[in-house]
């Protein structure tokens, strides 16, 4: 995939004017990886980002025809079996990221980069939009050396290009652990699109998201 993709695919989006982190309901039920069998599967690969609030991310790439599972979680953090509120409060140094277990014989891990890119404003340092801090920075945890190897290429060539008037501060860091997020997060914006942050945070960015993958959609 040449640098072009990522360029003619890279829009920055606005910030919104709810937070994400407003519901802070509990939840016990952990689970530290994806279904091993997915894993396993022939033809399938695994991506680990973070772009902001995890529910975001999700919807966006629970479009892409390729993808064959989205999980929200915690990943870079030193606490172990975090919960939404402790990550929340920006003390286990995790992030909110999704992991993604795609095709690819369908979709490949340059296009994956460029749909990262796209669903949200990796210019802005830990935040974005109203969720500000740690938690919520832009992060790419790359699974071995070729993933690295991609994200570090283009997110040299985005600064080249002046795809953005400010720096791209995506953090490229190696995977070290994934903790599943309590149930309520995951699927969040198809259960629960009546919510405000879903109805004027999330939909706008599902549309932008749509418009500019058209060609790259689930039928």
């Amino acid at each position: 995939m040449k640098k072009l993709f990522l360029i003619l695919y890279v829009i920055s989006f606005n910030s919104g004017f709810i937070s994400c982190a407003q519901k802070k309901t509990e939840h016990t039920d952990k689970d530290q990886s994806l279904d091993e069998t997915i894993k396993n599967t022939q033809n399938m690969d695994t991506a680990t980002f973070g772009a902001g609030c995890f529910w975001c991310v999700e919807a966006q790439f629970q479009l892409l025809d390729g993808v064959i599972s989205v999980q929200s979680g915690y990943s870079g953090g030193t606490v172990k079996n975090p919960e939404y509120k402790e990550v929340c409060n920006g003390t286990t140094g995790h992030a909110e990221v999704v992991q993604i277990v795609f095709d690819e014989t369908k979709i490949s891990y340059d296009e994956m980069l460029a749909a990262f890119w796209q669903t949200h404003d990796p210019t802005q340092l830990n935040r974005q939009g109203n969720d500000i801090g740690t938690q919520y920075r832009s992060v790419i945890f790359y699974h071995n050396e070729k993933q690295k190897e991609l994200a570090e290429k283009y997110k040299k060539e985005l600064n080249e290009s002046g795809a953005w008037d400010k720096p791209v501060v995506t953090e490229i860091s190696p995977i070290i652990n994934f903790y599943k997020a309590e149930e309520h997060h995951q699927n969040y914006y198809n259960e629960n699109g009546d919510q405000p942050y879903c109805s004027y945070v999330i939909q706008p960015k599902v549309e932008k998201f749509r418009k500019v993958f058209k060609e790259k959609l689930k039928h």
